[in-house]
């Protein structure tokens, strides 16, 4: 696939399992966690947004435009696909498809939206998501713009919230990454992940 792909951060979400608060503005070897997403991110997609609820200021520093979810509630990384896709149609209309990365997952590949492009070129398939250590990750993945309308209708009038139910409509490609060193898709959900975090940074694993 050589076309351009935008990209949308998830941070939508509350952060419970964290103990509330923005878990991506957390402290990860002297760096926030979503610093080290941002870095590895951008280099992969053209237009980038950032999904999150609440006050933009707090993250004014990364020069990111900010799209609150177009579903109320707090509806999942589900409604901040939408939001991304609906985001790129009104403000990128150029670009066709838009990646997804969460934003508690310090140590994403820097070629997870190659790979994901690639498996959707090579099975033909509507859209792309990661998979590591036999665990799907639909929250990682590539989606077109052109399904937001069909997204859209599944959210508001199914209330459908669960990513695999959706994208099990469609057909889905899966980019496989390895899990050594490092899983890749480690996230930092909870204070003890963070610390099972700071060792591997310690121990040379990722950086």
């Amino acid at each position: 696939m050589n076309e351009p792909v935008a990209g949308v951060l998830l941070a939508g979400g509350l952060s419970r399992r964290m103990g509330g608060g923005d878990k991506n503005l957390r402290l990860l070897g002297g760096r926030t966690i979503l610093e080290r997403i941002v870095d590895t991110a951008r280099p992969q997609v053209g237009p980038l947004v950032l999904n999150a609820n609440g006050d933009p200021a707090r993250f004014a520093v990364f020069g990111l435009p900010v799209a609150a979810d177009v579903v109320e509630g707090y509806a999942g990384p589900l409604a901040g696909v939408l939001t991304g896709l609906e985001w790129v149609r009104d403000h990128a209309p150029a670009v066709r498809w838009v990646a997804s990365f969460a934003t508690d997952a310090p140590f994403i590949p820097g070629d997870l939206v190659a790979r994901l492009a690639a498996a959707v070129e090579r099975e033909g398939a509507d859209l792309a998501c990661a998979r590591s250590g036999g665990w799907d990750h639909p929250v990682f993945g590539l989606w077109p713009v052109r399904l937001a309308g069909d997204l859209r209708r599944a959210m508001l009038e199914e209330d459908m919230r669960k990513v695999d139910a959706w994208t099990a409509r469609h057909r889905l490609a899966v980019a496989e990454f390895p899990v050594e060193p490092v899983d890749p898709f480690f996230n930092a959900n909870r204070p003890e992940d963070l610390a099972t975090a700071e060792r591997l940074l310690a121990s040379g694993a990722v950086r």
